[in-house]
C-alpha cells in the first residue's frame, strides 16, 4: 500500500478527530501529503502537531487548513488555497460532519446547519476542486456516508426542513445526499459507511462503537490508485455492496445536483 499512496496528496476534511483524524495519520504514514482540514486554523494545526508528536510523521508532509463550513465563503476560500498551493489533488476525503442540534438551526447562508456542514459545504469543495482532481489520471473523491442513507428522503421542496425539523431524519437525509453525489458523472468518487465507530456521532447510532483507526483503515483503502474503483459504487467497510436504489438513479443526481447548486449558489 505505501508504494502507491507515496507521493499522492490528499485532502481531508474534518481531520481534526474521529475518522478523519486517524485517516490523515494512516495516509501520512504511507507516504502520502496529507491536508489536513479543521473548522478553524488553529484547530488544524494543534492535529498536524499531534500526528507529528505521537507518530512517525514528518512535518513536511501535513499541511493544515480552516474552514468553518456553517460559511460557504470559508469553503470558498480553502478552495482558493489548495488550488493555489496543490495544483494537482489526487484524492478529496469528505469526511467532516456535525450531529444535528436538538433545535432547527439555520446558517448566515440560508441553510440549516448539518445539512450545510456535512453535504452542502463538500458538494461546494468538490465542484471548486474539481480541475485540481481531475487533472491526472487516479484522482479521486471519498465520501464518508453511512448505512443511515438507507432510510433517508430528500426533502426536495423543503430541504432545510423548515416546517418539519428531525434530527434522525435530517441526518439521514445529508447521507443520502453524500451517497447520491458520489454518481455525479462529472467526477469520479465513491461513498463509504466506515463501520459503526466510537466518534461524536456516535449516539445516533449505537451506545458502542469500534475505535475511529478501523473506520479509517477502510476509508484509506479506497485513496489508494491500486484499489480500482467505478464512480457512484458504495462501500460498507471494506465490500462493496448496492446502495439504496434512488442512490445511482440518474434523475436523482441531476435533480441534486440543481438543488445543491441553488443552495450554494453555484452555477454549473
Amino acid at each position: 500500500m505505501s508504494s502507491s499512496l507515496s507521493g499522492r496528496t490528499v485532502l481531508v476534511t474534518g481531520a481534526t478527530s474521529g475518522i478523519g483524524h486517524q485517516t490523515a495519520r494512516l495516509l501520512a504514514e504511507r507516504g502520502a501529503t496529507v491536508l489536513l482540514h479543521g473548522r478553524t486554523a488553529e484547530e488544524a494545526h494543534a492535529a498536524v502537531d499531534r500526528l507529528v508528536t505521537l507518530s512517525d510523521v514528518p512535518a513536511e508532509r501535513l499541511c493544515a487548513h480552516g474552514a468553518d463550513f456553517s460559511r460557504l465563503k470559508e469553503v470558498e476560500q480553502l478552495a482558493a488555497r489548495v488550488m493555489t498551493e496543490h495544483p494537482r489533488l489526487d484524492v478529496l476525503v469528505n469526511n467532516a460532519g456535525m450531529a444535528p442540534p436538538e433545535q432547527h438551526t439555520v446558517t448566515a447562508d440560508g441553510n440549516e446547519i448539518a445539512f450545510q456542514v456535512n453535504f452542502l459545504a463538500h458538494y461546494l469543495l468538490t465542484r471548486l476542486l474539481e480541475p485540481a482532481l481531475t487533472s491526472d489520471s487516479g484522482g479521486r473523491v471519498v465520501n464518508v456516508s453511512s448505512a443511515l442513507h438507507r432510510t433517508g428522503s430528500i426533502q426536495w421542496n423543503d430541504p432545510n426542513r423548515t416546517r418539519r425539523y428531525s434530527r434522525l431524519a435530517t441526518y439521514a437525509q445529508f447521507q443520502l445526499a453524500l451517497t447520491v453525489f458520489a454518481a455525479d458523472p462529472r467526477i469520479t468518487a465513491v461513498s463509504i459507511h466506515p463501520g459503526i465507530c466510537a466518534t461524536g456521532l456516535l449516539p445516533l447510532y449505537a451506545h458502542e462503537g469500534v475505535d475511529p483507526a478501523q473506520g479509517a483503515a477502510h476509508v484509506v483503502r479506497l485513496c489508494d490508485s491500486a484499489v480500482e474503483i467505478v464512480g457512484g459504487a458504495y462501500y460498507d467497510c471494506d465490500q462493496r455492496v448496492a446502495p439504496r436504489p434512488s442512490a445511482t438513479d440518474g434523475r436523482t443526481v441531476k435533480r441534486l445536483t440543481r438543488l445543491a447548486d441553488l443552495l450554494v449558489g453555484h452555477s454549473a
